[in-house]
Parts: structure tokens; sequence; C-alpha cells
């Protein structure tokens, strides 16, 4: 198994801007665990940037501080950086074939938010061939509501998990992915 520490879209504006993550509480901890482990153990650490093409969008817009990688992620010592347009990390980037010269065959998901970007970005890499694995104490979520109804970000959350353990990832916390690359 060769594989590649995803950090998706872990950006100021889901700290201090606009979209703050809340559940689970210790996400940004665990984030930074991965990637602090992944470099410990030479597991090319990939960053995922967001940015909103929309002239007169609210958040994500290039150059605004919501827009900015949190310094403790962008600070780290990290592979490659991929900015994405969409909720999936794969469309319109160069992940895939980064990943493919690499011969890495399992992608380790961490970010934000739980039910956009990285489930997005699971189903796409599942679709791919990859392995994936989602770091289910390491990818956060808030509440949520529109037009549809409202969920809290625990019941949002924990929906993805069963959904991607389902079918599309291996879903285990930040400590056991530790005790697995010992």
């Amino acid at each position: 198994m060769k594989r590649a520490l995803l950090v998706i879209d872990v950006q100021e504006e889901y700290v201090s801007g606009k979209l703050p993550v809340t559940y689970p509480p210790e996400s940004l901890e665990n984030i930074l665990l991965a990637i602090d482990m992944a470099n410990a153990n030479e597991i090319p650490v990939i960053l995922v940037q967001h940015t909103s093409l929309a002239s007169a969008a609210e958040t994500f817009l290039k150059g605004t501080p919501g827009w900015e990688l949190l310094q403790e992620v962008s600070g780290r010592p990290y592979d490659y950086l991929v900015e994405k347009n969409l909720p999936g990390s794969f469309t319109g980037t160069d992940l895939e074939s980064l990943l493919r010269g690499k011969n890495i065959d399992t992608i380790t998901i961490t970010g934000y938010m739980s039910q956009m970007c990285c489930d997005t970005t699971a189903r796409q890499a599942f679709h791919r061939g990859f392995n994936v694995e989602f770091l289910s104490d390491a990818i956060g979520t808030l509440n949520v509501g529109n037009y549809a109804g409202e969920v809290t970000g625990e019941e949002l959350h924990r929906a993805v998990l069963v959904t991607q353990a389902m079918r599309f990832s291996k879903v285990l916390d930040t400590e056991d992915w530790i005790d697995g690359l010992r």
C-alpha cells in the first residue's frame, strides 16, 4: 500500500470566517496530528485549497482572509498544493496524474467539510480505483439549515461516515490510522 494524505480545504473560512466548523470539536487537532505523522512516515502530504470563481462570492474568494490556508497547516511540510474550484478535489485539477505518477494507490482524507468536499473527493477517488481512508475525527462540519430542512453537525457527520463506510472508504479515527502506520 502506498498512500498520500489529502488535507482538504483547511482554510480560515472554516475557523474564523462565515462557516465555522464545530463538529467534531477536535478535528483540527487531529488534522495537524495526521500531517505530522504523515511527514514522520514519509507519506506525501497534499494540501487542497478551495477557490471560488464567482467574483461576487461571499466565501473562498482568492486573496481574501477566509481563502487563506490555516497557518498551522501551511506552515508544516507538505509536498504539493492543489487549487480546486468545485467540491471534488479531482475535478479540473492535476491530482489524479500526481497520484498516479507517484504510484499511490491509497488516499487518506482529512479536512473540511465532511458532507461536501471530503465526501465528494472520497467518492471520486473510489471511482478512479483508489483505496480511500476517511479519518472520522480529522474531518469536520457544522450545523446546516436551508430550504430543505435542518441538521446538526453531529448528525450530518455521522450520516456521512456511515455512508462512506458502506462502500467508498475505510472509516477510522486518527489514532487507529497512526497505529496502522506502525
